[in-house]
């Protein structure tokens, strides 16, 4: 498809729009009234893959237990895991620590401004690392999410199916308010979570992925997993299949999974979390 080049009338037309809509309705979230780069990362770690309304209470109960990048690379992995709890995807929390320890310890605490380091670090693709670079920083770089695909395909793409982040990234490079990307960003986001109330465009995005039911996945097993050995320090594998009720194979895959990782170590067939 030929990257389409909007004109300065286009521009102006669709910055208004977005910044109308912001100005009256845009969310006051948490993470939105900091610049502080560790809660940035927190934030950023802690939204991939799930609801901002889940993320509230977790991201000011995590920032109470862990203040900062120190505090949180020098923690026990098992109280870090403790306090993740209800978040899901815990091997987040474990990338979560890595950078911190990363931080820490190769960044004298300072967490490096160039996207393409941060992609360097546990946990952080090339979207977070723009977008933390954006949000801590307030730099003009170019990423992409879910709400900010909405926005797009609703403006852009009202006709087409299968669209590709490829075709948007181009427009919202020529979109960009670089007066101050930060705020533009936020507002981006806010119009595209207004958008998924009705037609929810990411649906014709090619990228869009319909999620199976959460109690019949292996990540549903894993959490509970991990949530059994913080009530219980010790578990054998027939105290969790008994917990867990699911079959022998599947648990057994699953710690496997989970020791691999880094979560937990078995000793006699008895199974505990690291750290």
């Amino acid at each position: 498809m030929r990257t389409r080049i909007l004109s300065p009338k286009e521009i102006r037309e669709f910055q208004k729009t977005i910044w109308k809509y912001y100005k009256k309705h845009g969310r006051d979230l948490p993470w939105c009234r900091t610049q502080n780069p560790y809660r940035i990362v927190v934030s950023e770690i802690m939204l991939q893959q799930t609801q901002v309304s889940r993320v509230l209470d977790k991201y000011k109960e995590f920032l109470r237990a862990f203040p900062s990048f120190k505090t949180l690379a020098q923690a026990k992995q098992s109280d870090v895991l403790r306090v993740w709890q209800g978040l899901g995807y815990n091997r987040r929390a474990l990338a979560l620590q890595r950078i911190a320890v990363k931080v820490v310890e190769e960044y004298k605490e300072k967490l490096p401004q160039d996207p393409k380091v941060l992609k360097t670090f546990p946990g952080i693709g090339e979207a977070s690392a723009s977008s933390i670079v954006v949000f801590a920083f307030n730099k003009s770089e170019i990423f992409i999410e879910t709400n900010i695909r909405s926005v797009f395909i609703h403006f852009f793409f009202k006709n087409k199916k299968n669209v590709y982040d490829k075709d948007i990234f181009p427009l919202i490079e020529q979109t960009l308010d670089t007066k101050n990307p930060r705020k533009w960003y936020f507002a981006l986001m806010d119009y595209g979570v207004m958008l998924k109330k009705g037609e929810n465009p990411s649906r014709k995005s090619v990228h869009h992925i319909k999620q199976k039911p959460f109690k019949e996945s292996d990540r549903y097993i894993r959490g509970y997993i991990i949530k059994l050995l913080i009530q219980n320090k010790k578990q054998t594998l027939f105290q969790l299949q008994k917990a867990v009720h699911r079959d022998k194979e599947r648990i057994e895959k699953c710690l496997h999974d989970l020791n691999q990782e880094g979560f937990l170590k078995k000793s006699k067939n008895v199974y505990s979390l690291v750290g």
